[in-house]
């Protein structure tokens, strides 16, 4: 079948099984890795796989804590001590050797596994500080970033591995990076295609995995053209301002 336009939502229980999925495969990523590797650069300017790595422990932290919290109908802040706190984390978390990595990322995801598959129907919809979500969007939110640093690690994983789900899920999210009075088009050899935004059209085509790469600010594996022959069209930051994206500092502005 032709999907022309937005799915319905990926819901909880598929949810929980594609975080599952997303976990198994980052473990078996990370499972081999060498502390030469860890120091070694990644795809995020700026960024050793160690720091992406000390990054998803500290977010996975901060994931488990808002979840845990909401099911007992708390709020709390995302990351204690704010962003500087946060950045402090990953500079010195980035060096450990890369056995405390694993280690880390294993009990972490193990972890949010455990809190995903016991949430009650009701639970999903409890409230949280994160971005004034609630349980579900913050679940969301932690499978966009496993997936996508998954590939910034450079450790074999890329983005043509992106399910449909996830990808229908990247294009919904980040379709406000089209800017305002501009619409582009994406259109995939199989039928695909996704129009986003409002105005003058401009065509994208490639594969709908690489279309997604492209629109979440990484390099698709394949190549995909602007159909009028010209450059691809510009987009703005990703939502919130707050991506898993490379950005043009040292410093990456990651959620």
């Amino acid at each position: 079948m032709t999907a022309v336009g937005p799915r319905a939502p990926i819901r909880p229980g598929g949810l929980v099984v594609a975080i599952r999925r997303a976990h198994e495969r980052l473990g078996g990523a990370i499972e081999p890795l060498t502390d030469a590797q860890v120091g070694q650069p990644s795809r995020l300017p700026g960024w050793s796989r160690g720091h992406v790595l000390a990054h998803l422990d500290g977010l996975a932290a901060a994931i488990a804590r808002q979840i845990d919290c909401a099911r007992r109908g708390e709020l709390v802040d995302f990351y204690d001590g704010g962003r500087p706190a946060r950045d402090a984390a990953i500079e010195a978390g980035a060096s450990a050797p890369a056995a405390e990595h694993v280690h880390a990322l294993r009990v972490a995801t193990e972890r949010i596994d455990a809190l995903l598959a016991g949430l009650a129907p009701a639970d999903w919809d409890r409230p949280v500080r994160f971005r004034d979500g609630v349980v579900l969007s913050v679940a969301l939110a932690w499978w966009r970033e496993v997936e996508i640093h998954l590939v910034d690690l450079d450790l074999g994983p890329d983005s043509d591995e992106w399910s449909a789900e996830l990808c229908d899920h990247l294009v919904d999210f980040l379709a406000t990076r089209v800017p305002a009075g501009s619409r582009v088009v994406l259109e995939a050899p199989d039928g695909w295609r996704r129009d986003l935004g409002a105005g003058a059209a401009r065509t994208v085509r490639g594969d709908r995995a690489d279309l997604t790469a492209w629109l979440a600010g990484r390099e698709p594996v394949r190549a995909i053209r602007a159909a009028d022959g010209d450059h691809l069209p510009r987009l703005d930051p990703w939502p919130d301002s707050t991506p898993p994206e490379p950005p043009a500092a040292t410093s990456p502005d990651l959620a």
